[in-house]
C-alpha cells in the first residue's frame, strides 16, 4: 500500500484551549504529572444497538508524526500569551506516554473507553481534538455503513458520496470507514490509492448527453469497455429508451466480441416498479445474467422497503446519506480526565452533571467482553479498574449499574480484554492490520452479537456493567462531591 503524501502538518489541529491549558500546566510545574484520559461516547447513532470502532490507524500516524515547526512556534509566540519556556518545550515535543485502544472493526457500546491515554498531563491534553475528530467521524460512518449493508441482505453496496461530503477528508476517510462497515467499494479514487478500498464507477448522465443520442453513447462506452460494460439507463426514459438501447448495444457490439452486458444502473424514478419491469424485459430477451444496480438518495430504510416490495435489485450505490451519516451526523464522543497518578496509585477523577448520562466513570480502567462458551455469543461487557482480573474459570456475578438488584451469575464463559496496548512509553507497540483484515475482523466480531442487538428498531440494549470495585468508587465520589 502506498503511503499517502502528507503535505499537511496536522500538529496544530487542536482546540486553542488545549494550548492554554498546556501552557498553564507547564508554568505551574505540572508538565510531568501523569494522568489518564478516556475517549468514549454516550449513545449509538440512529437508535442502533451498537457502533463500530474505526479510525485508530490515523491516530497512530498522527502521534508518530506529531511535532511543532518553527513556523508553528512563531505563530504561537505572536499570540502573546505563551511563555518562552513552554514554546521551547513544544519545539522539542515528543509523546512519551501510553495508549490503549479497542481495535478497529470491534462492535462497541456507550460508556466504554474506546481509547485511553496514560501520559503526562500536557501530552494527553494536546491529543484531545485529533483523537475526537478522528474517532467520532470514522466510528460514525462505519456504523452507518454497516446498517446500510445489513439492510441490503447480502447484496453489494458501493459508497458514492464524495461529491456531497463535508470536504475532501470526509470523502477519503469516510470511504475507509465505510469499507470497514461492509461496503464493497467506493467511487472515491484516492481512497483506493491510499487505503486499497476498491474504486468502482462507470459513467454519469453527462456521458450520454454529450453524444446527443443514447444509442451512440452506449455504443461508444461498450466499445471502450467491452469486458465490463454497465450502462446508466435513466437519462431520458428507462423503459422506452434506456433499456432497449442498452440491449441493442449488447447485441450489436458486445456479443460479436464474445462479451455480455454486465449490468444497468437506474438513478431515478420508482425503483421498485422500474427494477421489476426491467428484470422481466431483460429475462425475456436473454439477459438473465445482466445485473441491476440502483442509486439516488438511498439509506437503510429505503433499501429495506424496496426489497420488501420485491424490487429486482442486485446491488446498491449509496451516496450522501451514507458517507455524511445524514440522519444523525454527530457521533458525540468525548475525552475526559479520569485519573491522576500519585506515586504508584491512580487517584480517580469524576465529572458530575445534572444529566445522569454525563456522569463519567472514574479511574484508570479496562474493558472485558464475556462470551458464552457454547454459543460463542457476547453476553456482556464489564468495565473494570486496570488492576482487576476477571477469572473465567470461576463464576462471575454481573449486575445492572443503575438497577443494582438485577444480578446474574455467569459460568461457562470466556473473558477477553478489548483494549490493546498501542503505545508504550511513547513507542508504538501495535501493528495495525490491513484494511481488508480489519473489515474481515469486524464481520466476525459482529457475528458474535445476538440478532436482537442488531435490530434496526428498538434493539435489545446490550449489557455494559461496572465491576463492583469500580461501581463503589464511582458512587463514593458522587456522594463526596454532591455533599459539597
Amino acid at each position: 500500500m502506498k503511503k499517502f503524501d502528507n503535505e499537511r502538518n496536522l500538529s496544530m489541529l487542536m482546540d486553542f484551549y488545549e494550548l492554554t491549558m498546556a501552557n498553564g500546566y507547564f508554568n505551574d510545574g505540572l508538565k510531568d504529572q501523569v494522568v489518564c484520559f478516556d475517549m468514549f461516547y454516550r449513545k449509538n447513532p440512529d437508535g442502533a444497538g451498537f457502533s463500530i470502532a474505526a479510525g485508530l490507524d490515523q491516530i497512530i500516524q498522527y502521534i508518530n508524526e506529531l511535532s511543532f515547526t518553527e513556523n508553528n512556534i512563531e505563530y504561537l509566540r505572536s499570540k502573546g500569551i505563551f511563555s518562552e519556556d513552554f514554546l521551547d518545550y513544544l519545539l522539542n515535543f515528543e509523546f512519551t506516554g501510553d495508549i490503549y485502544a479497542v481495535p478497529e472493526g470491534t462492535p462497541v457500546f456507550p460508556g466504554e473507553p474506546l481509547l485511553t491515554v496514560r501520559a503526562k498531563a500536557l501530552e494527553a491534553q494536546i491529543l484531545e481534538t485529533m483523537i475526537l475528530v478522528t474517532l467520532n467521524h470514522q466510528c460514525l460512518i462505519a456504523t452507518k455503513a454497516n446498517r446500510i449493508c445489513t439492510s441490503a441482505k447480502g447484496r453489494p453496496v458501493m459508497e458514492f458520496g464524495a461529491r456531497r461530503c463535508q470536504g475532501y477528508d470526509g470523502a477519503i476517510y469516510g470511504a475507509r470507514a465505510a469499507y470497514i462497515g461492509g461496503v464493497a467499494g467506493t467511487a472515491t479514487t484516492l481512497a483506493d490509492e491510499k487505503f486499497g478500498v476498491p474504486a468502482v464507477g462507470t459513467m454519469a448522465h453527462s456521458w450520454v448527453q454529450l453524444y446527443g443520442d443514447e444509442y451512440t453513447a452506449f455504443k461508444k462506452y461498450a466499445e471502450c469497455y467491452p469486458d465490463n460494460c454497465l450502462l446508466l439507463i435513466d437519462t431520458y426514459n428507462i423503459l422506452n429508451s434506456g433499456l432497449p438501447n442498452a440491449m441493442k448495444v449488447a447485441k450489436d457490439v458486445l456479443e460479436p466480441l464474445g462479451q455480455r452486458l454486465k449490468g444497468v444502473r437506474i438513478d431515478s424514478g420508482d425503483m421498485a416498479y422500474l427494477t421489476k419491469k426491467c428484470r422481466k424485459i431483460l429475462d425475456e430477451n436473454g439477459f438473465e445474467d445482466c445485473k441491476i444496480t440502483v442509486s439516488n438518495s438511498l439509506d437503510e430504510y429505503l433499501i429495506r422497503d424496496l426489497l420488501n416490495q420485491g424490487a429486482a435489485i442486485d446491488s446498491f450505490g449509496v451516496g450522501e446519506r451514507l458517507v455524511t451519516a445524514k440522519s444523525e451526523p454527530v457521533f458525540g464522543g468525548v475525552y475526559k480526565l479520569v485519573a491522576v497518578q500519585s506515586e504508584d496509585e491512580y487517584l480517580p477523577r469524576i465529572k458530575i452533571s445534572e444529566n445522569p448520562e454525563k456522569v463519567t466513570n472514574p479511574g484508570f480502567k479496562k474493558i472485558y467482553r464475556l462470551f458464552d462458551k457454547t454459543s460463542k455469543k457476547a453476553i456482556v461487557d464489564v468495565i473494570t479498574l486496570v488492576d482487576e482480573i476477571i477469572d473465567d474459570s470461576k463464576p462471575y456475578i454481573i449486575f445492572d449499574p443503575v438497577h443494582t438488584w438485577k444480578k446474574k451469575t455467569l459460568t461457562n464463559f470466556t473473558a477477553v480484554e478489548l483494549q490493546k496496548p498501542i503505545f508504550k512509553d511513547g513507542e508504538q507497540v501495535y501493528t495495525s492490520p490491513s484494511l481488508n483484515e480489519i473489515r474481515k475482523y469486524s464481520s466476525i466480531q459482529l457475528s458474535t452479537l445476538w440478532s436482537e442487538v442488531k435490530r434496526f428498531s428498538n434493539p435489545h440494549q446490550y449489557y455494559v456493567d461496572l465491576s463492583p470495585k469500580l461501581w463503589n468508587m464511582k458512587h463514593d465520589l458522587i456522594e463526596k462531591y454532591s455533599m459539597k
